[in-house]
């Protein structure tokens, strides 16, 4: 398989045409990589378009490469979104890279009230772009046409505020109704997945007056950084995407 490229310059790129890879994607194209002229590689924008091209020079600070192919890949009709509480060391993290590699569509960070991990001021920011940063390139390992969007970290309340008009499924070891019954429907899906400590009983109760569903992953309980990408795989049968 060609390795694959992230060029948010490619948009209007056409059969024939030049696209060049500067910066830190040009470094780990010519450095990391190793590409050579005349190698086949793949270019995307992460909105959904898809090339195909021949490199024809490189450099670590530029790699050019001519077009041989396009196509553009629509957006899912129904998206899976990941509200990943935030969790301590790098569980999240693992949570987020693994998630984007299955093919979630959204990523949104979550301050639940057992998180011990806490962003706030220039940590919430530097949070995000750290998060930003693990999607993309899981999104380019993963040779993902669209690269999922990660959003403001947001509350509780901000959750199921965002979450209006989608469909809300709350991980919870005492569920009843197994993720695996779970059929689609119309709506988008918003997958809220807890922390360490699980989730607290008053967020459990404004869920169920928002008319979220709790759901059953499974008979035993797995740690957060392996519960989203689990649900997310039921999911994607459920959505008939594998």
């Amino acid at each position: 398989m060609a390795l694959h490229f992230l060029a948010p310059t490619c948009t209007d790129a056409r059969i024939g045409d030049i696209v060049a890879l500067t910066g830190a994607e040009a470094k780990h194209a010519a450095v990391v990589r190793r590409l050579r002229v005349g190698e086949q590689v793949t270019l995307g924008d992460g909105a959904g378009i898809w090339l195909e091209g021949v490199v024809t020079d490189v450099s670590a600070s530029l790699v050019n490469v001519e077009v041989t192919g396009r196509r553009a890949q629509d957006a899912p009709t129904i998206r899976l979104f990941l509200a990943q509480a935030l969790a301590k060391g790098d569980r999240d993290e693992l949570a987020v890279q693994t998630s984007c590699e299955l093919g979630i569509d959204g990523v949104i960070p979550w301050q639940a009230t057992r998180s011990i991990s806490r962003w706030e001021g220039a940590k919430a920011v530097k949070g995000r772009e750290r998060w930003a940063t693990i999607v993309r390139e899981a999104a380019k390992q993963a040779h993902r046409a669209w690269v999922p969007p990660v959003a403001e970290p947001v509350t509780t309340g901000q959750l199921i505020a965002a979450s209006e008009g989608r469909r809300m499924l709350v991980l919870d070891p005492t569920a009843t109704t197994k993720l695996s019954q779970i059929r689609a429907d119309e709506r988008d899906m918003v997958l809220i997945v807890g922390p360490e400590g699980g989730i607290a009983p008053e967020e459990l109760a404004k869920f169920d007056e928002a008319g979220a569903e709790r759901v059953l992953l499974g008979d035993t309980v797995v740690r957060t950084s392996t519960a989203g990408p689990a649900a997310i795989a039921v999911l994607s049968v459920a959505l008939e995407r594998w």
